[in-house]
């Protein structure tokens, strides 16, 4: 990825933590994701992974710590807030209308970010100006065929590709990405992996993934959590073969 200037850090955490009551989730974190990067986080059940992607993504706030996206603090901003800043979180459970086609799904996504209301009601020619760029999504996505098939038609994985194309509508520059593979058949985990590499040419996306086959396919940096702290960060090589991450996930029975 070149130098490691801080200019290559588009999203850190400084001793990030969280208390829930006098148990600490979080406990100390410091994570730096690079720009461009595929960064994913990890760990066996109850690491805290869960709790530190929804203090990074602003759906819950630090106890303490400090977060900064793009050289801006945003700690103390909502996730709103944040999405506007081009850092947009896809989540776990699909998030489409089941009764709309995958186009007016997308075209939807694509009317918030130009700040238009949901006017359902307005005519077929005003809301028709978004269609040629949701189709250029859904192509994006592997979805150009299935345009006019309500979202309750399609399959699961074909779901998050569509709400990863509603995601996408946003234009962000760095996508988080919770449990992606979460549910799904082999067929829609392969489909799913090809897709989040396509995507990430000219994005950077930060992870969360229990399929360790996955993160090995897709990502550069990997950052292992366990008890809420950091416990080894490196490629998957790197990781795979620290025993302390081995005792972790063994330890825990699976991730």
């Amino acid at each position: 990825m070149g130098g490691k200037s801080d200019h290559d850090i588009i999203l850190a955490a400084e001793n990030l933590t969280k208390e829930f009551r006098g148990f600490v989730a979080v406990d100390g974190v410091n994570l730096s994701v690079r720009r461009g990067q595929i960064h994913a986080l990890i760990g066996p059940n109850g690491a805290g992974k869960t709790t530190c992607f929804n203090l990074l993504t602003k759906f819950l706030q630090p106890t303490r710590g400090k977060i900064t996206y793009a050289g801006k603090d945003i700690t103390n901003l909502l996730s709103a807030d944040i999405a506007r800043l081009g850092l947009v979180r896809s989540f776990q459970i699909s998030a489409v209308f089941p009764h709309l086609t995958a186009l007016e799904n997308v075209r939807i996504a694509l009317q918030r970010k130009r700040g238009d209301s949901f006017d359902f009601w307005r005519s077929q020619k005003i809301l028709s100006r978004f269609d040629n760029e949701a189709l250029a999504l859904l192509e994006e996505v592997g979805l150009a065929e299935f345009a006019h098939h309500e979202a309750t038609e399609l399959s699961y994985g074909r779901k998050r590709a569509l709400e990863i194309a509603t995601t996408l509508a946003l234009n962000p520059d760095m996508l988080l990405l919770d449990e992606p593979m979460a549910g799904m058949a082999q067929a829609d985990v392969e489909r799913i992996t090809a897709l989040i590499k396509r995507i990430s040419a000219n994005r950077t996306i930060l992870m969360v993934e229990h399929n360790l086959s996955v993160v090995a396919t897709l990502s550069d940096t990997i950052t292992v959590l366990a008890r809420g702290k950091v416990l080894a960060e490196g490629d998957y090589a790197t990781v795979s073969q620290d025993p302390r991450v081995v005792e972790a996930y063994i330890g825990a029975g699976h991730g």
